[in-house]
């Protein structure tokens, strides 16, 4: 089961376009769930967001060294994308079609029409979990990613 293909945003859509990979059951990755919402974890992140009012949303993953907006971004998300990638060193980019459904940061982003970001940490080999040696120069990338972030707060 694929935590972040499970949320209502485009979920009917990351459903087929899996389907079409051959991606039909629960698996190492890549299952979307029975349908949007369907896991304990799905719910209780909707629940919490839902409870708070969050002025933007990031996302970790690993790994790539890229930022993923939506194709959605006002101008002040993508400057705000921009930013991120001069601090981290890391590519701002749009995710391609296939994959830009169902996640966190695309029912957010959908739903409240505020900044959300996916970033993806580190670089390895695909498929590989990253070194744990690799912690501290990942951490030091993005960590004026998080002062950005909490400016970007305090000035909403």
């Amino acid at each position: 089961m694929d935590l972040n293909l499970n949320y209502p945003a485009g979920w009917e859509i990351a459903r087929k376009n899996k389907e079409k990979k051959g991606v039909t059951k629960p698996g190492p990755r890549d299952y979307v769930g029975p349908n949007p919402l369907s896991e304990k974890e799905t719910i209780a992140m909707y629940q919490f967001t839902k409870i708070h009012s969050f002025d933007l949303t990031i996302s970790f993953h690993s790994q790539g060294k890229e930022i993923y907006g939506n194709g959605k971004e006002n101008a002040k998300a993508k400057k705000l994308a921009k930013l991120f990638e001069t601090v981290s060193g890391y590519h701002y980019t749009e995710p391609e079609y296939a994959s830009s459904f169902a996640g966190y940061k695309d029912w957010f982003v959908n739903t409240y029409s505020k900044p959300g970001f996916t970033i993806e940490i580190g670089k390895g080999e695909e498929g590989v979990c990253l070194p744990l040696e690799q912690a501290k120069e990942i951490y030091e990338e993005i960590e004026e990613i998080f002062f950005i972030a909490l400016d970007e707060v305090d000035e909403a």
